[in-house]
């Protein structure tokens, strides 16, 4: 190192920008060597260490720890092979403070209690094989032994079944959340259910008869049109709209001979009638990227308004 630059650990500290205190601290670890000592014990280093100090810092301040620095400064790693460990690294961070992000936003909006928020933070961090799980039990529960014939509600499933992606966004995880909580839900699913087997015993048994609409389905489309042309269910207007909605609905069920079809039609449709099942395919639409489905609330809020008064007659 003869007629070599050397500096003092003060003037490293002025020309890198650090302090003395933190040259040292590197100095100490081996990450920084000092390339010799004055007589009296003083180091001194060379011009690489002003080189090797600012990649420390910027490697620092990108959030690598010591040992990983020192391999990449001693070579013992490229500095690319590093840079992608701590990018994956950084991936499951950045992961994790998602889903607290989102169950804290969650919290703010909705204010649980303690338990219930512990319960949505479990929701949040479940494995995919897990929420799988879940959503296959929630299924089951609607869709088991209603089947009569193979694969008769598969499309069903497939259906309502959520795929929370690889990177979803908050908005998608705070959908999993709440759609997770509506599936463990005992009267949600209860509710689910029963709309199944009433789906189910609206069908025709004969397979050869061509599929037809369930009650619900058409007093969805019958009423949705009423409630779009401002048509009050007490109205007269709304007569004839029950009228048709009626003699439809015992056409699908081979009731026509019914005295008394705005009852059982009523039943029917109270059964039918939870907004919880509108939130949930709103949701699952959120998690899987799909396009916003129309409501059912509104038509059937409408029927069974509009059938509860008339029954009353």
């Amino acid at each position: 190192m003869d007629g070599a630059t050397l500096y003092s650990i003060g003037e490293l500290a002025r020309r890198t920008g650090l302090t003395v205190k933190t040259i040292r601290f590197y100095s100490d670890r081996g990450i920084v060597a000092p390339a010799g000592r004055t007589p009296s014990g003083y180091r001194r280093y060379g011009p690489e260490a002003v080189a090797r100090l600012a990649l420390v810092r910027t490697l620092r301040q990108l959030g690598l720890g010591l040992d990983a620095i020192r391999q990449v400064v001693e070579r013992e790693l490229t500095l690319g092979a590093v840079a992608e460990q701590h990018a994956a690294a950084l991936d499951v961070q950045i992961a994790t403070l998602r889903l607290q992000r989102a169950v804290l936003t969650a919290v703010a909006r909705r204010e649980p209690s303690p338990e219930e928020m512990e319960h949505m933070h479990q929701l949040a961090q479940l494995s995919q094989a897990e929420r799988r799980r879940l959503i296959d039990g929630f299924l089951d529960s609607v869709f088991d032994g209603l089947d009569d014939g193979p694969g008769r509600h598969a499309a069903a499933r497939r259906s309502m079944t959520p795929g929370l992606p690889d990177n979803p966004t908050d908005e998608q995880i705070e959908a999993w959340v709440e759609l997770a909580e509506l599936t463990l839900d005992p009267d949600f699913r209860g509710r689910m259910r029963d709309a199944a087997e009433h789906h189910t015993a609206d069908r025709p048994q004969s397979a050869s008869t061509p599929p037809r609409p369930d009650v619900v389905a058409v007093a969805r489309d019958l009423a949705a049109a009423a409630v779009e042309s401002g048509i009050a269910p007490e109205s007269p207007q709304a007569d004839s709209v029950v009228r048709a909605l009626t003699a439809a609905c015992a056409g699908v069920l081979d009731r026509a001979d019914d005295s008394e079809p705005h009852r059982w039609l009523l039943r029917r449709l109270e059964a039918a009638n939870d907004p919880r099942r509108d939130r949930y395919f709103l949701l699952l639409a959120v998690i899987n990227d799909w396009q916003a489905p129309d409501r059912l609330t509104p038509a059937l809020d409408w029927s069974v308004t509009a059938l509860r008064i008339r029954a009353a007659r």
